[in-house]
């Protein structure tokens, strides 16, 4: 993520947001809406148009994975990889115990 991304606040990109799907018909094209919005709020129209992306998104107008599901994917994933790698020491810890076990019974 880049620092433009993190220097406005969310209210600020939503209203930017808005202000391009409210005006994108009166500019030539989306871009141009873009950028003439960008310039009003200090930005480049680079990260304006990853907001739109985004919220068109969230707004389910294109085809995309929501933020809310992509955290809770991520949440599940780290989850998973936690109980693989717990169950991973279990199983060296059982084998290890089998071993010393073994070697300990009179032959």
């Amino acid at each position: 993520m880049s620092n433009t991304t993190n220097r406005f606040s969310p209210e600020v990109r939503a209203r930017a947001v808005r202000m391009v799907l409210e005006h994108e018909g009166d500019h030539a094209s989306r871009w141009a809406a873009m950028s003439s919005i960008a310039a009003k709020i200090g930005c480049s129209p680079h990260p304006l148009r990853e907001w739109v992306g985004k919220a068109e998104v969230e707004s389910g107008k294109r085809v995309g994975v929501p933020t809310e599901v992509a955290e809770k994917l991520k949440s599940l994933e780290r989850e998973n990889r936690e109980l693989r790698q717990a169950n991973e020491i279990l199983r060296k810890a059982s084998a290890y115990f089998v071993l010393a076990e073994i070697d300990r019974r009179p032959k």
